[in-house]
């Protein structure tokens, strides 16, 4: 359930490449987390939290990656 896709974009590098498999990830969360909701065993409130919460961890880690003030 872990498996992810290539990255194939013209600007790789390895930030992205980590990036990219975290925004998979993190859509791989959402589905189930939607599904779980959609089938009665989480509440809308509940789901919503959770999916703020990996929103948050998605940002963080990409602020990580390409923090500006690295340039």
């Amino acid at each position: 359930m872990e498996a992810h896709g290539s990255y194939r974009g013209r600007d790789w590098t390895p930030e992205r490449l980590v990036f990219h498999q975290n925004l998979e990830t993190f859509a791989d969360q959402v589905g189930l987390i939607v599904g779980l909701q959609a089938n009665g065993k989480m509440s809308q409130d509940e789901a919503y939290a959770k999916i703020k919460k990996i929103w948050k961890s998605l940002k963080f880690t990409r602020d990580s990656l390409f923090d500006p003030s690295k340039d």
